[in-house]
């Protein structure tokens, strides 16, 4: 991983590919790896390699799903809101999703 990801995010990532699949299912990339009951989230972002812990309502959370969204990987992150939801949904993921939705994150 680049230098300029976290300790903590980098431990993150090894923990869940040891895990058998948290970040990774089937060859598929995961975009949100959840903290604290849905309140952070650490970001992958594959465009640029950095992985971004960020609260989950900040604009900076927005704005870091916007660039995935815009290049292309809306539909996939989508698809994760709504799994942490059905798996987690007392962490109030189905909000967040409205929240960035209504933002027009996932449109275009």
């Amino acid at each position: 991983m680049a230098s300029n990801t976290s300790k903590t995010a980098r431990a993150s990532v090894r923990a869940g590919q040891g895990s058998g699949g948290a970040l990774s299912v089937l060859g598929e990339y995961k975009y949100l790896i959840p903290l604290a009951n849905g309140r952070f989230a650490y970001v992958r972002n594959l465009t640029n390699g950095k992985t971004a812990h960020l609260k989950t309502d900040s604009e900076a959370f927005v704005e870091e799903i916007r660039l995935l969204a815009a290049a292309g990987h809306g539909a996939k992150i989508r698809a994760e809101l709504e799994a942490l939801e059905a798996a987690h949904p007392q962490d109030g993921w189905a909000a967040t999703e409205k929240r960035l939705a209504e933002a027009g994150v996932f449109e275009g």
